[in-house]
């Protein structure tokens, strides 16, 4: 079994291989989940486009297994929200053989509360703003590459967190 490490612009100083391609596109998927919780119709389609039957998403105060509800986790999760701004670096993706692959990433995530009085509300509504770092493990599906794991881990916070459900 062959480990390679990558950046998201493929091996420094090298021609753009077929290993640095799959690198990107792991890379990517990343990207397109931060790009689709601020933008993205949240549903089943988004959740199998991205990630295996099994997938594991783990934040600091909750997790989801399974395909199955991924994407109303996301949704309910997101809903204590006006909107949402979640920007990422460059993934580091470390890849394992043919079919599997790590990644690594920092995220800065901001997230604007509902107005909780009305829109003159201004105090209620400063946002949340969290330093996370990100890792994550990737499989090659029939489909193409496919999240398996992703784990959040908070750095920093600032502002008031959303209030606990129930």
């Amino acid at each position: 079994m062959t480990t390679s490490h990558f950046s998201r612009s493929g091996a420094p100083g090298g021609p753009f291989t077929a290993g640095a391609a799959d690198a990107a596109e792991v890379g990517t998927l990343l990207d397109r989940y931060l790009i689709g919780l601020d933008h993205d119709k949240l549903d089943d389609e988004w959740a199998r486009g991205l990630f295996t039957r099994d997938a594991c998403v783990e934040f600091p105060i909750s997790r989801h297994e399974g395909i199955d509800g991924l994407a109303d986790y996301h949704r309910a999760a997101l809903a204590a929200f006006e909107r949402t701004q979640h920007l990422n670096s460059p993934a580091v993706v470390v890849l394992d053989g043919d079919d599997r692959a790590s990644l690594r990433a920092n995220l800065i995530s901001t997230h604007v509360h509902l107005p909780a009085g009305g829109p003159s509300d201004d105090a209620s509504r400063a946002p949340f703003a969290t330093g996370t770092s990100v890792e994550g493990e990737a499989r090659r599906t029939p489909g193409g590459w496919r999240l398996s794991r992703l784990s959040f881990h908070l750095i920093w916070a600032t502002g008031r967190p959303p209030a606990p459900a129930g």
